[in-house]
């Protein structure tokens, strides 16, 4: 059996449409199961709005740390972006293929090559900001900039609380 979720503003079936069923395995976790489909729903509007600049989800974080930190090994990025080495080479392949980014051997070691921007990426960078400040108006839309610094502040705690579950070593898997 589903419990309905709280009809949120702007969803369908709340004051404006229907709401996600909870399955009832995961009615012991509303803030997780939010969470959820938060990032769900997240990915997706962010999807869209990167493909008119054609880039997927994940690429235009690579992009941006290239562009603030500059020419960067593979392996620093996966480190940056807690990447996995398969994903970060698929990533940095497309890139490449789109000719947003580019190779070289690096100057210092020899088994290492930096991925760097292009020139042509640097066009795509005002529209990945553009894209991003879209992608923060479509969350934040009606809170008040108190509401944002709290939604922030806890998202932020959020992300405190599974990061030390997972790094404290008495966790059983890494969950407490």
């Amino acid at each position: 059996m589903t419990q309905p979720t709280p009809n949120a503003p702007g969803a369908p079936g709340g004051p404006t449409g229907a709401s996600v069923p909870v399955p009832a395995a995961a009615a012991g976790g509303p803030i997780s199961h939010a969470i959820f489909r938060l990032a769900r729903l997240h990915r997706m509007y962010a999807g869209q709005l990167l493909r008119r600049v054609g880039l997927h989800p994940g690429q235009e974080l690579v992009m941006m740390h290239l562009w603030e930190l500059g020419p960067q090994r593979q392996t620093d990025l996966i480190r940056l972006l807690d990447s996995d080495a398969a994903t970060m080479t698929r990533t940095v392949q497309r890139l490449e293929q789109a000719g947003f980014v580019r190779r070289r051997p690096s100057p210092t070691d020899r088994r290492a090559s930096l991925v760097e921007p292009t020139a042509a990426s640097q066009a795509l960078r005002i529209e990945v900001e553009q894209a991003w400040s879209r992608l923060e108006d479509l969350v934040t839309a009606g809170l008040s900039t108190d509401e944002q610094a709290a939604a922030l502040h806890t998202l932020e705690r959020l992300e405190q609380n599974l990061a030390h579950a997972a790094g404290d070593p008495t966790c059983p898997d890494g969950g407490c």
